[in-house]
């Protein structure tokens, strides 16, 4: 079980803003572009190899131009477990290049001197040679040539959506169902709520727990709320939990004010939205399930349906449908 300081608020909260100027500019222009073009329409993008395919990465400051085929392997080593089936992990390649093509079209005004940084809070987390060898030791050539091979049997392959590449975000686990993309980003067309297979059997730590003691709670909540007025009874502060389709938080009346699923997760440093919250014992208790924001491809969803016999090209259509993939 995890207690929570109310002194690192400012930081969590630090979080909530910078990512959503972004996404929801990019969710935003893909909506633009779904108004501007029919679904049905052939691809205008033209799909190039891993080894032909140049993009900028963050450096600083800077920026350094690097090849698809040189970088992807290190963000799908940092993204996924290799233990997680061929096919998941091809699905994760695919995902991951077209993430990044989206990108390459739609500033990040984060680093907006490059194309994606390595912070995986940003963009894609990324991890060296140096690093994968510290984390698999004497596995290191057996696990990179199994990533190796994700990529290149997957090479220059692209999701599209309208004729462009998609914002093909991913998470680690849902409870069920994805999230809806309108649910935090806007109307994207391809970021539906769909079914997802894994369970507490499937994912570690699938269920988890976060303790906040009564006066932490409040001062938490009026460090970002100040409007909030409490009581003398806890047991009266919250009010009823308001669910979206997919069953995540959509919002909670708490102390007069309404804070959403996504707010009390950065305040509370929740593992995803889809929680519960109750008084015992004198404190807080978030009860959550799976883990992320829960838009797009489920990871540990993906390892289930692979290991199921679904391909990498039927995981990727379920988990955004409508898209097209160019191979």
């Amino acid at each position: 079980m995890k207690r929570i300081a109310w002194v690192s608020i400012l930081l969590a909260m630090a979080g909530i803003v910078m990512p959503t100027l972004f996404l929801q500019g990019g969710a935003a222009q893909a909506e633009s572009a779904q108004a501007s073009q029919p679904a049905a329409q052939a691809s205008t993008y033209a799909p190039a190899k891993d080894g032909e395919t140049k993009f900028t990465v963050a450096n600083g400051d800077g920026a350094e131009e690097v090849t698809m085929a040189d970088y992807l392997p290190h963000a799908v080593a940092a993204e996924m477990p290799v233990s997680f089936a061929p096919e998941a992990l091809k699905a994760q390649a695919v995902a991951a290049r077209t993430y990044i093509l989206y990108c390459t079209s739609h500033k990040n005004p984060k680093h907006p001197q490059a194309a994606v940084c390595k912070n995986s809070g940003c963009c894609l987390a990324y991890a060296d040679d140096a690093q994968l060898k510290k984390n698999w030791g004497d596995q290191f050539d057996t696990n990179m040539a199994a990533v190796k091979k994700a990529v290149s049997d997957t090479d220059g392959q692209v999701l599209t959506y309208s004729g462009e590449p998609i914002l093909a975000s991913f998470h680690s686990s849902s409870a069920g169902k994805t999230e809806d993309g309108a649910a935090l980003w806007g109307d994207v067309p391809y970021l539906k709520s769909v079914s997802s297979p894994e369970s507490e059997k499937d994912v570690p730590d699938f269920v988890t727990t976060v303790e906040v003691a009564t006066e932490n709670f409040k001062e938490t909540v009026l460090a970002y709320k100040a409007d909030a007025q409490f009581g003398n009874d806890p047991t009266q502060w919250i009010g009823e939990l308001v669910l979206d389709k997919s069953g995540r938080v959509q919002s909670l009346p708490i102390g007069g004010t309404t804070l959403s699923g996504a707010e009390l997760r950065k305040l509370f440093a929740l593992r995803s939205t889809c929680f519960t919250l109750s008084y015992t014992d004198g404190k807080f208790v978030f009860t959550v399930k799976g883990y992320g924001h829960g838009l797009g491809m489920s990871q540990y969803g993906a390892d289930v349906m692979a290991k199921n016999g679904f391909s990498y090209a039927e995981i990727l259509a379920h988990y955004y449908p409508d898209t097209t993939l160019l191979t």
